[in-house]
């Protein structure tokens, strides 16, 4: 049976580290109500980038002939950019694990593609550095706090790398924010760009020709894709981290109470032991 001395070491260390889970998760909270503000935020503009894309190509009479529209050319894919979107951090539970499996099974169900990844966060970084895919591009310390600049940067580079036809599809993978318990894990063209069909109703008017403006908008739904969902997931990446912190929390309590217990089983039975010594020695001097 441990001593009474290893038990108390052992009380104290479960505690210690559940005001740490607790503290961990009160700042989880405190940085998700921010972070899901503005991927809430995010949504509408990105819903509403995609209806106008769709109106002027309408406009435009259609896109018969995407020659002058080259993020809207659609190649075979021999090579793709796929951005994987994961934390810096760790201590969230299963939300940089599933993502990355994910990842793994999206380049297996692509044996004949020649496959390169680009990394948001520490995580997919270290990842895939231990194996055989090949990392075109490294992102740490963004995703922290995700800048628009950031994003724009990556969308100049993917929309470079396709434009020049050294990459014939871009993907992304990330964790879309659903609820503080919950997240999808999303796997989603960027290039090329998938106009939905028909337009809106309304015959608009443009001072600008609407083919030219499509062009001009294109690159910029590029950067708010990948924007998004940097901010998507850093929501769901506080939200992981604050259930899995709660979850640690009360998992120390239990611990620390079934130790308490047995603590004070043990201090009884060590008394119980000396008493019964104390009354032997009492009997045979008598």
């Amino acid at each position: 049976m441990p001593s009474l001395i290893n038990i108390r070491r052992r009380i104290r260390s479960v505690n210690n580290t559940q005001q740490i889970t607790k503290a961990m998760k009160m700042v989880s909270a405190a940085k998700l109500h921010h972070a899901r503000d503005r991927a809430l935020a995010s949504r509408p503009y990105a819903g509403m980038m995609t209806q106008v894309l769709s109106d002027l190509a309408a406009a435009a009479g259609g896109i018969e002939d995407p020659g002058d529209l080259p993020l809207l050319q659609v190649r075979e894919e021999k090579r793709i950019q796929l951005i994987v979107v994961t934390s810096d951090r760790g201590l969230a539970g299963a939300f940089n694990a599933n993502l990355l499996r994910a990842s793994e099974r999206f380049i297996e169900d692509h044996p004949k593609a020649d496959i390169h990844v680009e990394s948001i966060g520490r995580k997919a970084r270290d990842y895939f550095a231990r194996r055989s895919v090949p990392i075109s591009g490294e992102h740490v310390g963004i995703i922290e706090k995700p800048r628009y600049e950031d994003a724009k940067a990556i969308a100049a580079k993917m929309i470079g790398l396709y434009c020049r036809q050294e990459t014939d599809a871009v993907y992304i993978i990330v964790n879309e924010f659903k609820s503080v318990m919950n997240s999808n894990l999303t796997i989603r063209r960027i290039l090329p760009v998938a106009l939905p069909e028909g337009g809106s109703q309304i015959d608009f008017i443009y001072e600008e020709p609407a083919g030219e403006l499509l062009k001009a908008l294109l690159p910029r739904y590029v950067e708010i894709s990948i924007y998004r969902a940097m901010l998507e997931s850093v929501s769901a990446e506080h939200a992981a981290r604050m259930t899995a912190m709660d979850a640690a929390t009360r998992n120390a309590g239990e611990m620390s109470e079934r130790l308490t217990l047995h603590f004070h089983h043990a201090r009884q039975s060590a008394i119980t032991t000396e008493l019964i010594e104390i009354v032997s020695g009492a009997a045979a001097l008598s």
